[in-house]
């Protein structure tokens, strides 16, 4: 896990990339924000009461000597904000509407990053996941040609790194959906060195059975390779035809996948789910996400129950997203 992480924080390093808390005041988001600024890896930009965020600090002996803080209630750039707020609403909310929209830290801190003040954002130590999302769905979006977001779990055991998705956002993904979520996470790989090998997963491999459920991935694979004819994808695959060479001769002679696939792609978040929580537990593995895909810029979301560790980790991979997006 440390070479995971020291791989990301080499790409980031010296970049002057800049991350937004909206939750200054958390002592999770304190500790990690003063380390990450300690290391000179990042600017962190906490939103909230900037008096009561430098009395937090002190308390907690955390230098703000590299952070930056904003308050909504008293940003010099409110006008700016609200109109360009308004702008990309298109005309959904007012401007009266919009000052109120952004007195709300999440909005706030989203909006910087729109603006490009900032690189990504990092949120969900004291909101929902909802609460977190919402806001860079309205306001960021999804990238041209993507129509969804979707959440990535890189899972991690010494030298072994894979990536799962969607294990997050998408219930009932399309066909659609699968594709697109199939070629943002082999953009996801790479920001980790991993050189994908993209496998689309289902309970039947290469027409074993047949059904609506099989006939999605079938459509999505077809989607998929038109979409990026250059990264090495396949399926309807089994796990053990995906994972295991001499399966792999056996169901899928002539497939580019010969069981040695590093990312699936689940065809439904109940699948992803169950199973990157059942190789987290009885594999050993560590996971590492939820990360957010296919937005314009990136926004991540914590758990409520995340340590100062997730936050420090989670701000290194969406400062990583941050250094790539800003070149896409």
């Amino acid at each position: 896990m440390s070479d995971l992480f020291e791989i990301l924080e080499s790409k980031i390093m010296g970049h002057n990339l800049k991350i937004v808390f909206p939750e200054g005041l958390d002592e999770r988001i304190l500790g990690a924000a003063g380390r990450l600024a300690q290391a000179k890896l990042v600017t962190p930009v906490l939103i909230g009461d900037i008096g009561l965020i430098q009395e937090k600090a002190k308390d907690l002996k955390i230098s703000l000597d590299a952070i930056e803080i904003y308050d909504p209630k008293n940003y010099i750039m409110m006008d700016e904000m609200v109109e360009a707020f308004v702008k990309v609403r298109d005309g959904k909310a007012t401007d009266l509407q919009a000052r109120e929209i952004l007195t709300d830290e999440n909005y706030f801190g989203t909006m910087l990053v729109h603006m490009k003040l900032a690189h990504g954002m990092v949120s969900g130590a004291t909101h929902s996941t909802a609460d977190t999302v919402r806001p860079a769905l309205k306001i960021i979006k999804t990238k041209p040609g993507v129509q969804k977001t979707s959440g990535v779990f890189i899972m991690v055991r010494e030298e072994e790194k894979y990536v799962f998705a969607d294990c997050a956002i998408n219930i009932n993904p399309s066909s659609q959906d699968l594709a697109e979520i199939a070629i943002e996470s082999a953009k996801t790989a790479l920001m980790f060195d991993i050189e994908p090998r993209v496998s689309m997963l289902s309970f039947s491999t290469k027409g074993s059975a047949t059904s609506p459920e099989t006939l999605k991935v079938v459509d999505a694979v077809d989607l998929a390779k038109e979409m990026d004819p250059e990264v090495i994808l396949d399926g309807e695959f089994q796990f053990d035809a995906a994972f295991v060479p001499s399966v792999a001769r056996k169901k899928a002679p002539d497939s580019l996948i010969q069981g040695d696939a590093n990312v699936f792609i689940f065809p439904s978040l109940e699948a992803g789910n169950i199973s990157y929580k059942m190789v987290q537990r009885l594999g050993g593995f560590e996971a590492v996400g939820p990360i957010l895909q296919g937005l314009n810029r990136p926004v991540n979301d914590l758990s409520r129950g995340c340590s100062e560790e997730d936050v420090y980790k989670l701000a290194v991979i969406t400062a990583a997203q941050g250094f790539v997006a800003q070149y896409q």
